[in-house]
This record gives C-alpha cells, sequence and structure tokens, in this order.
C-alpha cells in the first residue's frame, strides 16, 4: 500500500531553531506543529522528518545524544496521538559531499526506498531554501517554506507557497 506523506524539516519547523539542539531541555515545539499534524493525519497524510544534523559531525553532540532526542520528541508527539512515520538524518558537517545532507535529496530517497511513497502527492515543509531544493531535487512538487523574520529574499524561493507560520500552513491543507 503506498501513502502520501508530508516530509517536515525539524529545527526551524517541528521545534524553534536554537543551533545545535540536543537536549530536550532546549527544545522548543514550534506554535502549531501539533493542530498541523493531526490535520495532516486526518487528511490521510503519513508524517516522516528529515533532518540535518551537523551538529554531530563537528562534535557539538553525539548519534546518542541525537536518538535521545529525539525518543524524547516522538514520545511528545505520541501523548497527543501524532504518529511520527520515521525520521531520516544527515549528521554529516557541510563539507562532507555526502549525499544524504540536504539540499540534496539522499534521506527523501531513502525514505522513499523504505516506505513505498507517493512522491507526487507528497509535500514538503522546510524553513530554508535546502529544504526546498531537496524535495524538487526528488520529485516533490508541492513545497512550503516558511518564512521568518531574518529570511533572505523569499521571493526568489523556488517553493510553491512561502507562509508565515505553521497555522498558515495549516489553513492551506485545510483549503485542499
Amino acid at each position: 500500500m503506498s501513502s502520501k506523506v508530508f516530509f517536515l524539516d525539524r529545527d526551524g519547523v517541528v521545534n524553534i531553531d536554537s543551533h545545535y539542539t540536543y537536549k530536550s531541555s532546549e527544545f522548543v515545539f514550534r506554535d502549531g506543529i501539533f493542530t498541523l499534524c493531526k490535520t495532516l493525519q486526518n487528511r490521510g497524510f503519513s508524517i516522516i522528518i528529515v533532518t540535518n544534523q551537523s551538529g554531530i559531525g563537528r562534535g557539538y553532540f553525539t548519534e546518542s545524544d541525537f536518538k535521545n532526542l529525539t525518543l524524547w520528541m516522538l514520545e511528545e508527539f505520541k501523548k497527543r496521538n501524532i504518529k511520527i512515520l520515521d525520521i531520516f538524518h544527515c549528521p554529516h558537517n557541510p563539507n562532507s559531499n555526502c549525499v544524504c545532507r540536504k539540499p540534496k535529496p539522499g534521506l527523501i530517497n531513502k525514505a522513499c526506498s523504505k516506505f513505498k511513497i507517493e512522491i507526487n502527492k507528497s509535500w514538503l515543509v522546510g524553513d530554508k531554501e535546502s529544504d526546498i531544493k531537496a524535495a524538487e531535487a526528488a520529485g516533490i512538487l508541492n513545497t512550503i517554506l516558511l518564512s521568518s523574520k531574518d529570511a533572505h529574499n523569499d521571493s526568489i524561493s523556488n517553493a510553491k507557497y512561502v507562509l508565515k507560520s505553521l497555522h498558515e500552513c495549516n489553513e492551506l491543507i485545510l483549503s485542499l
């Protein structure tokens, strides 16, 4: 059975990006993330998180730190009856030239290899143009860039939609 997926970036979409977050005490869920995920589930989407985690490759925290935070985060979603299908991460630093670091499509391609995903019915929400480029390279045409007050010129984004909040994202999904 194939499924349509909503891919979410982690830092900047699921949580407030406070740079190299690896402790639950520093992890702040972004306003509207639980409402959006509930809407996505109600609309028949599976949810997969795809995230660059260069803090591992830079030595700021360990793979084990990342896994512990991920387990805690998944439990927070579970408490709200939200199922995250899977999480794919790139632990490499930006200079590693790996195939998984966004803007390359490796994380999304890995998810597609593991699950039967209808890529033409899938979406991605990111907060950086590298997220949008990874989606495009993987064949995802439905993309949302979450704008921020310090974002560089969002008008040049390749995203299908540029929105200011997860609440706007939720309204868009409800209108489809």
